[in-house]
């Protein structure tokens, strides 16, 4: 008897170290071993490198994963889209139940993923940040995928908004245009990085700004270095007054580009998409030029789309809701919030504290979805 006690304590103290590599086994609500899904695999395969959102967004996804009894993995392809479909094909073929893709080319996922599950029919696939086109550029649908976006050209308006109003609203009242130094990569690049210039489109259209030119990184191995490489050498061809502001379609080229401000001495406003605790850390510096940023919670994305991919496993499409008409959809788009310098001020603000200081919009979780028997496990 003595010896089993032993044992049982022994098996208990292991458990309580693991705990997945997260705090998964002291927030869970409900017996794992309950959940309809227990003990499914599933995936999370991303076309792009793991930048730190992106590693918030799995690490949400995981810990979701795991409150619902789920195996999860991830997997990061460095920008390669033949990785990309390799590694979807890896998985499909090795049993997993359930793939949350991430960042697919539009001008091959159709085809790809609708011959894939063709060749594995009881495969449960959601995807984010992926267009679906046929061969004649029309865009389409397949049956059972959901996918789901943040608002992109929402995002691209708002921080034009700010440029306009906050930074230049007397230029524009007066008539003249905010000249844009734009970081984007595109057409056909990636369809957020598309629905993001129709935002941005709208405003050259209206004449509130004038885009002087268009960069990118060379290097999408090794972005944020060769963006800072790209802007070095843009920075020589331009004063201080030819450039108003600097609009960038993604933080991580974002960061290229902050570095090569700050190094080379220039005071140009400059924005992004997308937040992340080191793009904090650049826009809290002493005379840091970044000044805001349009984003969602990274906390919440890819719980998100983990609930959604679950409840296509469970087949309860009808509760798969988009947040911005709140009904039943297969096209879902996430609620977006602009962060300002002057908001993260504030010592002791950081990632994981942002909700503070980012208003309700930030930290509203009601648009979250759920079946009742996924409440049991998750809390809301």
């Amino acid at each position: 008897m003595k010896k089993i006690v032993i044992l049982f304590l022994a098996l208990a103290t292991v458990l309580s170290l693991t705990g997945c590599g997260n705090e998964v086994e002291d927030k869970k609500n409900a017996d794992t071993e309950t959940s309809p899904l227990y003990g499914k695999k599933v995936a999370y395969v991303m076309q792009m490198a793991p930048s730190e959102i992106f590693q918030m967004w799995s690490a949400s996804a995981e810990e979701t994963a795991n409150r619902l009894g789920m195996e999860y993995e991830a997997f990061f392809c460095n920008g390669s889209d033949e990785q990309w479909m390799e590694t979807v094909e890896q998985c499909a073929g090795e049993g997993y139940d359930g793939l949350l893709l991430s960042h697919g080319g539009e001008e091959y996922s159709y085809g790809f993923l609708t011959g894939l599950m063709e060749q594995y029919p009881n495969l449960k696939i959601a995807t984010f940040d992926t267009f679906f086109e046929d061969d004649e550029g029309n865009s389409v649908k397949i049956d059972g995928v959901t996918q789901f976006f943040q608002q992109d050209s929402r995002m691209a308006e708002d921080l034009l908004d700010y440029i306009c109003n906050d930074l230049y609203g007397e230029k524009v009242e007066a008539g003249e245009p905010v000249n844009i130094l734009k970081v984007w990569v595109g057409p056909d690049y990636l369809a957020a990085f598309d629905r993001r210039e129709a935002g941005y489109a709208r405003y050259e259209e209206e004449g509130l700004i004038d885009t002087v030119e268009t960069i990118g990184p060379s290097d999408f191995g090794d972005a944020e270095r060769s963006m800072k490489e790209v802007m070095a050498g843009t920075l020589e061809n331009y004063q201080d007054d030819e450039i108003d502001a600097i609009w960038c379609c993604y933080d991580l080229y974002a960061q290229g580009v902050y570095e090569a401000l700050t190094e080379a001495g220039r005071d140009i406003p400059m924005v992004s998409v997308d937040i992340s605790g080191r793009d904090m850390e650049m826009m809290t510096a002493e005379n840091s030029s970044w000044k805001a940023c349009a984003t969602t919670n990274w906390h919440n994305n890819g719980e998100f789309g983990m609930r959604v991919l679950a409840l296509e496993m469970t087949g309860d499409y009808g509760d798969i809701v988009d947040p911005s008409t709140g009904e039943a959809s297969d096209w879902l788009e996430i609620p977006v919030s602009v962060i300002t310098q002057e908001m993260i001020s504030e010592k002791d603000i950081d990632i994981d504290s942002l909700e503070r200081v980012a208003g309700d919009e930030y930290s509203d979780r009601s648009w979250m979805p759920a079946a009742d028997w996924m409440k049991e496990f998750l809390g809301d």
